[in-house]
């Protein structure tokens, strides 16, 4: 058996998630059992949200910076520039941990570039996901509804 919607008295409906909290808490302030208590929410909608453009410029540079730290780890993993020489001293050329690097960030820089010329669902912008409920409950036992607009009604007089 999975999980079930809880059944009991709707002390509330709200159209925002902040409004019903708000009620949960004012509960919970008068010393409510907190199980007691739950949020339904109703009318799932997906909500896109767009956060800025993309273009060629940004997928350069974001896959320059991927590059590069993947190149700066490599680095330093496999100790490039540091030199050993016939008699075990050690010497460190900085040319060439930063020429790994940089060969990183430009390999980096385009495969991303390929990736998104050869991408068939192109998209010009970058955009979060998120499931929004339209309406917001807030749902007690039947037995404990009497208790809860009780508290409710002192909190709302002070």
């Amino acid at each position: 058996m999975g999980p079930t919607i809880p059944r009991g008295f709707v002390l509330g409906e709200f159209t925002n998630y902040s409004d019903a909290t708000a009620m949960v808490e004012k509960l919970l302030a008068g010393e409510f059992k907190a199980d007691n208590v739950s949020l339904i929410g109703h009318s799932p909608v997906l909500v896109e949200r767009i956060k800025s453009r993309l273009g060629y410029g940004r997928v350069a540079l974001s896959g320059a910076m991927t590059g590069f730290w993947i190149g700066l780890i490599f680095a330093l993993l496999v100790g490039a520039g540091i030199n050993v020489g016939p008699a075990g001293e050690l010497s460190y050329n900085p040319q060439q941990f930063f020429a790994v690097v940089v060969l990183s960030a430009g390999i980096g820089m385009l495969f991303n570039i390929t990736r998104f010329s050869l991408s068939k669902t192109k998209r010009g912008f970058l955009s979060t996901q998120m499931p929004v409920a339209a309406k917001w409950e807030v749902v007690v036992p039947e037995s404990e509804a009497a208790n809860a607009k009780k508290l409710l009604g002192s909190a709302s007089d002070t």
